[in-house]
């Protein structure tokens, strides 16, 4: 395990060696990454990848760790007065769902069923420009309840999504779409990833602090 000082925190590296071309960083928990490295590769190189990409990873890591400490659960108030986010518009809970004669638990269950469908349709309607303007098709696209992350693409193009983007602006959801596709070519958080991003959405950045300011909010 290689530990890197990046702005005050400590990032723990797990480096996996192997027969590959290039290095790939993930993350699947705050300040900690996984490091796939082709063999041979020096820790001072891999030392001076994890510092190019501080910013991401430190960014990433505040969005993962927020997410991990938990948002404030939601009030379901009488008759369904509580206001709900749909597609970044607030809503009573009843204009979403039906309430009455209804237990806490039933409406949360019932609401995230509505999420999950309100998210699986509205991705549906919109991957396919974005498809076509990148150039790229994934292999499948299925919706989850990810504690950490907006959305993900695997090495074989397949692609998962956050329901919780159907609480979100849909231009938000766009920069996610527009995220996970460009994965698809570019696994890596490089410059030309994000170049590739930039040039579909050059104000992609306005999203990421969306995120970043809002996600805790994005609850059941």
């Amino acid at each position: 395990m290689l530990t890197i000082e990046l702005n005050n925190h400590s990032i723990n590296c797990h480096i996996q060696y192997g027969k590959r071309k290039k290095v790939s960083i993930t993350m699947d928990l705050p300040y900690m990454v996984t490091i796939k490295a082709p063999n041979g590769t020096s820790e001072d190189m891999i030392r001076q990848l994890v510092e190019q990409h501080g910013d991401v990873i430190l960014k990433k890591s505040a969005l993962m760790q927020r997410a991990l400490d938990g948002p404030q659960a939601k009030e379901y108030e009488d008759e369904g007065k509580g206001k709900f986010l749909l597609f970044g518009k607030e809503h009573a809970l009843h204009d979403l769902i039906p309430v009455e004669g209804l237990t806490e638990e039933e409406l949360r269950a019932n609401l995230k069923k509505f999420y999950f469908a309100e998210c699986k349709r509205m991705i549906g309607e919109r991957i396919g420009r974005y498809q076509q303007e990148l150039k790229v098709k994934p292999k499948s696209v299925e919706i989850v309840d990810s504690p950490t992350k907006w959305g993900s693409c695997s090495w074989d193009k397949k692609l998962t999504f956050n329901y919780r983007l159907a609480m979100v602006p849909l231009e938000v959801m766009d920069y996610v779409i527009i995220h996970e596709l460009c994965h698809i070519h570019h696994m890596n958080h490089d410059r030309s990833f994000w170049r590739r991003i930039g040039s579909i959405m050059p104000d992609y950045k306005a999203k990421e602090d969306y995120l970043m300011r809002n996600g805790r909010a994005m609850t059941l």
